[in-house]
């Protein structure tokens, strides 16, 4: 069975994920053994903090794919990038230093800030859409602005959007406040996949199987095979059906 992880932070030595060739083999095959069995590699770019080119990036996934060979590890690694939003992004495309989740250059991984949707937000997906790119927004269930005003991804999605939910939120490896938020977006139809975002940190590890599982459990088959879909039409640059969607109803409370 074909599994992917379309956000992993894989690549030795550039970034906040594996530090080492060492610890990237050992990710790599707690990936496998979680049933992964090809995975995007997305380290951060131009997030303020981290900067890794695409040609760079390409390069490192090419002699990353041939240690795995190397050590018999069956994952099949494709080079992108966790875009962070900001206001270089349509020069950085001009410029060709974009990597995108699939080979024609149609699904964008964007991230937001933690705490944070930029008020120009709307404008660069408005002019990113114009340029055939459709973003994926990854762990929208752990942005704080976003959960205290869940209306501001509801509205991107609406616009075409996707989404993508952080397995470990979804199985409670965040909390309870970020595993009941996982599961109100889902239950919503706002979201659209599940993906590791492994890190070699505590608490960032592979959990697709439980996330599937869980899925499965609390909405059904049909659901979890349509989110399993959704990452392979991805990274293959297919279509993705639009979800039925609903708002999130905000909580009353009473005043005293």
């Amino acid at each position: 069975m074909v599994m992917v992880d379309l956000h992993c932070h894989l690549l030795p030595g550039v970034d906040d994920g594996s530090k080492d060739m060492a610890t990237s083999l050992r990710l790599a095959k707690e990936a496998t053994a979680n049933g992964i069995t090809h995975a995007l590699l997305t380290p951060h770019h131009m997030n303020g903090r981290y900067v890794n080119h695409k040609q760079d990036v390409i390069r490192r996934t090419r002699e990353f794919q041939e240690e795995l060979r190397a050590h018999g590890i069956p994952l099949t690694v494709f080079p992108g990038q966790e875009v962070r939003i900001n206001g270089q992004l349509l020069e950085a495309l001009d410029h060709d230093d974009i990597l995108f989740a699939d080979a024609d250059g149609r699904y964008l991984m964007l991230e937001f800030p933690d705490d944070d949707v930029p008020h120009y937000t709307g404008r660069m997906v408005f002019d990113l859409q114009q340029r055939g790119i459709v973003p994926v927004i990854v762990h929208p269930e752990r942005n704080t602005k976003i959960m205290a005003k869940p209306e501001l991804l509801y509205e991107l999605l609406q616009r075409g959007c996707l989404s993508q939910i952080t397995a470990s939120s979804y199985v409670g490896t965040f909390g309870k406040k970020v595993e009941r938020f996982s599961r109100q977006l889902i239950a919503a139809g706002q979201g659209y996949l599940f993906a590791s975002d492994a890190h070699d940190l505590p608490g960032r590890k592979y959990e697709l199987r439980q996330a599937f599982e869980k899925l499965q459990r609390e909405f059904g088959a049909r659901l979890a095979e349509q989110y399993s879909y959704n990452a392979r039409a991805i990274i293959n640059g297919e279509d993705v059906q639009p979800n039925r969607m609903k708002p999130l109803k905000k909580k009353k409370f009473w005043l005293f």
